[in-house]
């Protein structure tokens, strides 16, 4: 799987996706990023589309972006590829309410922390 590198990249891969519904599974809405115990990860209804990982870059960026004043947990922070966390992102589909959801791994010490957010079109940006 190629990774997605630029909004225009992940934009058409989003294109043509099913209008998604409101998620009344275990994951819950992750409108802005949230800690999610891997037993919430419904690993049954989930499939892996896309990835924003770049296997080349061998420690990819932590330099965040946030040109209108957002927050890493903000809802409305933007989505910006090639910046943390989502140059560490993989994409993943839900079967049961059409979602797309960005996940990535936290990784801190002996702490693993798995993180999920809903990937929102709107919040895509270059």
């Amino acid at each position: 799987m190629a990774p997605i590198q630029t909004a225009a990249e992940l934009r058409q891969a989003l294109a043509g996706a099913s209008t998604p519904r409101a998620c009344t599974c275990a994951l819950g809405a992750c409108a802005g990023w949230e800690s999610l115990a891997e037993y919430r990860w419904e690993t049954r209804q989930m499939t892996q589309v896309a990835t924003l990982r770049d296997p080349a870059i061998e420690e990819p960026t932590l330099e965040e972006r946030h040109p209108n004043g957002t927050r890493y947990e903000s809802p409305d922070a933007p989505i910006a590829v090639q910046f943390f966390p989502y140059n560490r992102c993989d994409v993943w589909h839900c079967a049961l309410c059409n979602r797309h959801l960005l996940r990535y791994t936290e990784f801190g010490g002996y702490n693993v922390d798995h993180r999920v957010r809903v990937l929102a079109p709107d919040n895509i940006i270059d």
